[in-house]
């Protein structure tokens, strides 16, 4: 097994729906696996869904944003000598996956453009339906489907995952967004680099990303288009899109 893709799901059962089209209609080779984690979801996920090397297991616990722990329980299941990992409201592009089949350094980051998956779980990329689906107006008049790069996606080889010691465990009672461990973890990693180790890879492949949040809202970074992810709150203090909302 080449490449094994991790995705923590919680809530999000209508993406899921349009996740497990699109993987249908992509007809992925052998040597790539799907694993998502099922991170509490209510009504828990149907682990069954006939689709070639994909599987929904579940992490049994009930606490928000344990995003952390997920990773890592993917990581201890997966088969693939390379661990590709996204959030739910992600899609993977072919291109992107192919990237990470023929690569072997010891890591890829991606590059990030807005997008969504229609009902029959196509691909869209369309900047009316980016509206549609809640994109600011202005945000796409000048930016177009142009997204920042964030360090919760990227491919990286099993043995570094593991040096790097996983994602953090200990800070999944902290409100969102320093729970993740995404920073922490994408600093482990440069700082091995600065060592000398892994040096960085230039390509970037693209991910798909739906907009939410503060990509829709000037004040609500719980913004919702359709309800189609979990409904925790992102209204903390730790989060600076909300702070700066409020001013």
């Amino acid at each position: 097994m080449k490449v094994s893709i991790i995705v923590s799901i919680l809530n999000s059962h209508e993406i899921l729906r349009r996740q497990l089209l699109y993987w249908q209609q992509m007809n992925l080779p052998d040597d790539v696996e799907i694993i998502y984690l099922d991170d509490g979801s209510d009504p828990p996920l149907e682990d069954t869904v006939g689709i070639k090397n994909l599987k929904i297991h579940k992490t049994y616990d009930t606490r928000p944003w344990t995003v952390g722990l997920a990773r890592n329980i993917g990581a201890r299941i997966a088969k693939g000598e390379y661990y590709l990992m996204t959030d739910i409201d992600y899609i993977i592009p072919w291109e992107a996956i192919d990237t990470v089949r023929n690569f072997d350094g010891p890591k890829i980051r991606f590059q990030r453009r807005f997008g969504v998956l229609t009902e029959d779980g196509k691909l869209c990329t369309d900047l009316k339906i980016l509206e549609e689906y809640g994109l600011m107006p202005w945000r796409i008049k000048k930016k177009k489907n142009y997204v920042p790069p964030h360090p919760n996606n990227f491919a990286m080889r099993k043995d570094v995952f593991w040096k790097l010691g996983g994602y953090s465990e200990n800070r999944m009672n902290e409100a969102y967004p320093k729970c993740t461990d995404d920073g922490g973890f994408k600093m482990r990693f440069v700082a091995l680099q600065k060592k000398g180790l892994y040096p960085d890879h230039p390509e970037r492949p693209t991910l798909y990303m739906f907009p939410s949040g503060q990509y829709c809202s000037e004040t609500d970074v719980d913004y919702n288009p359709f309800n189609l992810f979990h409904t925790h709150t992102r209204k903390t203090k730790e989060n600076v899109y909300w702070q700066r909302g409020k001013k």
